[in-house]
């Protein structure tokens, strides 16, 4: 069972897929991420780039971001996220887009995301993939916003990146958090 654990529609009861094609995030490892994360999710602006049933955009929803964004693929997944979305409230807060994540990121951000969650599909390294674009990409992340990536810690394999700093490492049984911080863009110097 996925509920929103905290904020505005705390308690809700959120449907879930059935199958392996979706990992739900459990509800320690959600409380974790949120407290971690505290007043940042305040007016963010969230992009869950595999947002499966949508159980971390809509609890930053929840929490107070100000909108989410939310990719996903699966048929299925896709029409359970828009019904949780529907069953909390949050759709006006909601863009949901029905489609690969790499397709979604080759567009333009409408503006920069305050908080990036990555939580793909396990063993097919798409959360490095995801990291290496974004940092071939900058724009898609606010100044010193967030990049949170959600893998089994079987999966981690430590990258230098040039626009990000790992900031935080968080390990609970079978699930690694990795935060990672946008450094502050470096004004020219004037002269």
């Amino acid at each position: 069972m996925v509920r929103v654990i905290g904020g505005e529609a705390k308690g809700r009861i959120l449907k879930s897929v059935r199958g392996k094609g979706t990992r739900p995030i459990t509800d320690r490892v959600k409380e974790a991420l949120f407290n971690i994360l505290g007043p940042e999710v305040l007016d963010a602006r969230v992009l869950d780039l595999f947002g499966g049933t949508g159980a971390v955009g809509i609890e930053a929803l929840s929490r107070g971001a100000e909108h989410a964004t939310f990719v996903e693929l699966a048929p299925k997944a896709y029409r359970v996220l828009r019904e949780n979305l529907r069953l909390t409230g949050f759709q006006d807060r909601a863009r949901t887009v029905r489609g690969d994540a790499f397709a979604f990121l080759r567009g333009r951000p409408e503006a920069p995301y305050d908080i990036v969650y990555i939580a793909p599909p396990q063993y097919r390294g798409m959360w490095r993939k995801a990291l290496e674009f974004l940092d071939e990409h900058p724009e898609w992340v606010a100044d010193e916003g967030l990049i949170v990536v959600q893998i089994d810690p079987r999966e981690w394999d430590p990258l230098e990146l040039r626009h990000f700093d790992l900031e935080r490492e968080r390990a609970y049984g079978d699930t690694l958090l990795l935060f990672w911080r946008k450094r502050p863009t470096q004004e020219p110097p004037a002269g």
